[in-house]
């Protein structure tokens, strides 16, 4: 069975994107934005959503907890060139009690096309203990906030079947 992915139009649906452009830094020899840029975009774009939910600097150093990931899938749909501008959009799939499943889709701004998807299981890990540890009540319901949001678009979540939460 073939993957949907979202339209263009679909994406937008996703609020609060991170922005860039492709610089030529970024081009590889091919002459597209090389395939470590996207996943990096796509952390950022994951990372943002993060920091909204609580999981930032003061997070890390004063409750000494953080989300690692544990495992991400990439697609590559179009190629992004040098001056291209582009968004990355973050939907949070549904989460357990230590683990987030999330998704990012990179946009083509200017051909209006997705470009990329990542797919990321993150787990809420002690510092200390370098161990998964329950998400705090606090960034539990910030999530869900998202998890309501990603639920409530009319469009599934293009995943790849081999990532997903354990009950």
């Amino acid at each position: 069975m073939a993957t949907v992915f979202p339209t263009f139009e679909q994406v937008l649906s996703i609020p609060d994107p991170t922005e860039a452009t492709v610089t030529s830094d970024l081009i590889d020899m091919n002459g597209h934005m090389n395939v470590v840029h996207y996943l990096y975009q796509g952390s950022v774009g994951a990372d943002a959503v993060m920091k909204r939910v609580g999981v930032d600097t003061s997070y890390r150093s004063q409750r000494q907890m953080t989300m690692f990931t544990a495992e991400h899938h990439l697609v590559y749909l179009s190629e992004l060139r040098e001056g291209d501008k582009f968004s990355v959009h973050t939907r949070i799939l549904g989460r357990t009690d230590k683990a987030v499943h999330l998704m990012t889709f990179l946009l083509d701004r200017g051909r209006e096309r997705l470009s990329n998807t990542l797919e990321i299981m993150l787990l809420h890990v002690d510092l200390t203990a370098r161990r998964a540890v329950a998400i705090p009540e606090d960034i539990a319901a910030g999530l869900d906030d998202y998890i309501a949001r990603s639920a409530a678009l009319d469009w599934p979540a293009p995943t790849c079947g081999a990532i997903a939460l354990r009950r």
